[in-house]
């Protein structure tokens, strides 16, 4: 088994999780702002849409500069779902390429040309494909509560949803 296969089954696993979240964006909804230095609701849904293809296609190359670009705002909830797939096809394929040497050597983030982080691929991989994405998409459970938006159970039950009753 190829130390990638363990993150491969991670995110396939917890891709259903994240594809329900996005599902229950409201599309009336997109532009909404908890507070004003947050992203919209269509910000941080498409980020997380697109978490796993950027971040795959990051790590595919040995240095990576820091995007400065804004987050774009989604239009509506299909083009966040599509995003996603589109995302996850991209990233399942990219990860899929990786044999155990090229995990563990050693990538780079830059900002300006200079190097800020160094370190092994897959630290990165499993620290901004996979934890990244669960921060962000707890992010988006406490928007669609503000918003007064059934919230799917997660890890266990919510006020809306219980899987085990």
């Amino acid at each position: 088994m190829r130390i990638i296969d363990s993150v491969l089954k991670e995110l396939e696993q917890e891709s259903a999780t994240t594809r329900t979240i996005i599902g229950q964006v409201p599309e009336d909804k997109l532009t909404w702002k908890p507070h004003q230095k947050s992203y919209s609701l269509g910000q941080l849904a498409l980020h997380i849409a697109n978490i796993p293809g950027s971040v795959a296609a990051a790590a595919s190359q040995d240095s990576f500069e820091f995007p400065t670009t804004p987050q774009p705002e989604a239009k509506s909830r299909q083009e966040v779902l599509d995003a996603f797939a589109q995302s996850l096809a991209a990233a399942r394929e990219l990860l899929n390429q990786m044999d155990d040497s090229r995990v563990m050597s050693t990538w780079n983030l830059t900002s300006g040309g200079n190097v800020v982080m160094s370190i092994p691929r897959i630290a990165f991989i499993r620290t901004i494909l996979l934890n990244h994405t669960y921060h962000h998409r707890g992010q988006l459970s406490v928007y669609l509560r503000l918003l007064d938006i059934p919230v799917p159970a997660v890890y266990g039950p919510t006020a809306d949803e219980n899987p085990f009753a």
